[in-house]
């Protein structure tokens, strides 16, 4: 070929003949037929209709994003639009207590949970949200400081906030704080608020007027004001404790006194059990006064106690000096913030439960010293303490459920109850001894399986009051397991320490710990039960009860 051949134009086929040998890997193999569409492109949608299948011309050959879908049906169409209140669902039964209802709400998602029902409130132009933040707060800072549950405390500011109207509030409770927040909606900004607990203190009255008063801000049918909720606050601040300081004292040596009868001792006993509980008792408040911290409160209360038993076994008195000490710690052992240490950790508060387990173990250390110094004076100066003398407790049923119901009368005394929950409660604490007392002895099962049992049954007889009244279980449960604490094992642990056997000491302290977690987790466990699988109380009744009322 001349170079004039080469500078002609080639062909369609002269150039196809000489195409270089790399192709696309998408590029069809020679001597395949591919039949070709009429223009179409060999692309299609993964959502083509296959080859083979009829399907009827549809009305619009393309959709739109805006098109009414085939299997529309306007009868049971949504909503044109969502209501500002939000859309209405089925929420929790009425019936049940306000604890309930707002527990579950809370372990619901925000955007999940079921707007509260517009109601009329006295406050024109509707309430004053930070206002209402403050009632909220005031009102979770008293049953904080009560010795509530995280959990319970959640509800019950959760409740106040949607009783005005704040469905979209957000509660957290910690050891010593309390915070809430409130959107108005997704596009407004959050107010939050907060308030720290400092004071703590016992009185089981208090804490059950809160509740009420909860219960009827909770009530649809009730408008209380602003103004008529913070007057009811404020006479729960100025109202006193309903038992005078003398009679907690001597409540205080009851209870040391019918401790040592469980475990064996007489009267004699019983007197020097008392003396010392109570001499720790003013000893307690003088430091109070003073202004020490509880550690030190606790470690000069427990060595009173320790001190008249070493004293009667220098002296040679045929008594049973551990069943004195022993008496002694009854009156002292942190049971209130055990159970409420656990309930919190077993209900997912962790920070709040570790913390107040904290609480207890330097409540329980302040114990131990007090005690270990009196016990390593006496073992100094000659005492002979016997650690054996627990093998030696006599079984004397009659006399340990009187015991044990004496002790829970004492215990709700101390616990400042109310005196209609007194009876209630002293009856639950007879009922747990009777249930442990007939496990351990008569059956012969494990100590700390006996105290479980009897424990479940005491939050579950306590939850059962407490959801017949309204109230809080804390009155119901906490005197009742006064007789299963684990004074006794707590002793004789100290004991076997300061006569330098410590792996034995270690033992009984370990049974102790493990006696009072048995006690923890069985009332938290019979509480749960009895809200799970019990439904007590309805709308006509507690409507009834707060007409009777004059609410």
């Amino acid at each position: 070929m001349t170079d004039a051949e080469d500078r002609k134009p080639q062909s369609d086929e002269a150039r196809g003949s000489y195409e270089p040998e790399v192709t696309s890997e998408f590029a069809v193999p020679p001597g395949l037929a591919v039949p070709r569409a009429g223009g179409e492109s060999e692309t299609t949608s993964e959502f083509a209709v296959p080859r083979g299948l009829d399907v009827p011309p549809a009305e619009e050959p393309e959709g739109s994003a805006f098109s009414r879908p085939s299997t529309y049906s306007a009868r049971g169409g949504p909503a044109a639009f969502t209501p500002a209140e939000g859309v209405p669902v089925v929420g929790p039964t009425k019936d049940l207590p306000w604890q309930d209802r707002m527990r579950t709400m809370l372990r619901m998602p925000v955007t999940e949970r079921p707007a509260p029902e517009r109601t009329v409130k006295p406050e024109e132009g509707g309430p004053a949200v930070p206002r209402v933040l403050d009632l909220t707060l005031r009102i979770g800072e008293l049953l904080l400081a009560g010795g509530e549950g995280a959990e319970d405390v959640e509800a019950a500011m959760f409740a106040v906030c949607r009783s005005y109207g704040l469905d979209r509030c957000e509660p957290n409770v910690t050891f010593t704080l309390l915070s809430i927040s409130y959107q108005p909606s997704l596009v407004d900004d959050p107010l939050t608020a907060s308030r720290t607990v400092r004071r703590r203190g016992t009185d089981y009255t208090r804490l059950a007027a809160v509740f009420r008063l909860v219960d009827d801000l909770s009530d649809p049918e009730t408008h209380f004001s602003l103004e008529e909720a913070y007057r009811r606050l404020a006479e729960m601040r100025r109202n006193r404790h309903p038992y005078p300081t003398w009679v907690l004292t001597s409540a205080s040596g009851l209870l040391a006194g019918a401790a040592s009868v469980l475990v064996g001792g007489d009267l004699v006993v019983f007197v020097a059990a008392a003396l010392g509980a109570m001499l720790g008792d003013r000893l307690a408040w003088l430091c109070a006064g003073r202004g020490l911290p509880e550690f030190y409160q606790f470690m000069v209360a427990a060595m009173p106690p320790a001190a008249i038993g070493v004293a009667l076994t220098l002296t040679h008195v045929d008594v049973k000096a551990s069943a004195v000490i022993t008496g002694g710690l009854f009156a002292l052992l942190p049971g209130r913030a055990l159970v409420a240490g656990v309930q919190d950790g077993l209900t997912g508060f962790y920070i709040t439960a570790a913390a107040r387990l904290l609480e207890v173990m330097y409540f329980f250390v302040g114990i131990v010293v007090g005690v270990l110094v009196m016990l390593y004076l006496g073992v100094q100066l000659g005492a002979h303490l016997n650690p054996d003398a627990a093998l030696g407790i006599t079984e004397r049923p009659l006399w340990q459920i009187g015991a044990s119901m004496l002790l829970s009368l004492t215990f709700a005394v101390l616990l400042q109850q109310e005196r209609s929950t007194v009876l209630a409660v002293t009856l639950n604490g007879g009922v747990a001894w009777s249930v442990y007392g007939a496990m351990r002895y008569a059956g012969e099962i494990s100590p700390v399986a006996s105290t479980a049992v009897a424990a479940g049954v005491v939050g579950l007889f306590g939850q059962l009051l407490a959801r017949y009244r309204f109230a809080s279980a804390l009155p119901y449960t906490t005197a009742a397991i006064g007789p299963l604490l684990p004074g006794s094992a707590t002793y004789f642990g100290l004991l076997a320490i300061a006569q330098n056997e410590v792996d034995q000491g270690l033992v009984s302290l370990t049974k102790a710990a493990a006696l009072a977690m048995a006690i923890a987790i069985g009332v938290n466990l019979g509480s749960e039960v009895s809200r799970l699988f019990l439904r007590i109380g309805s709308a006509e009744k507690r409507r009834a009860a707060k007409r009777t009322r004059g609410f």
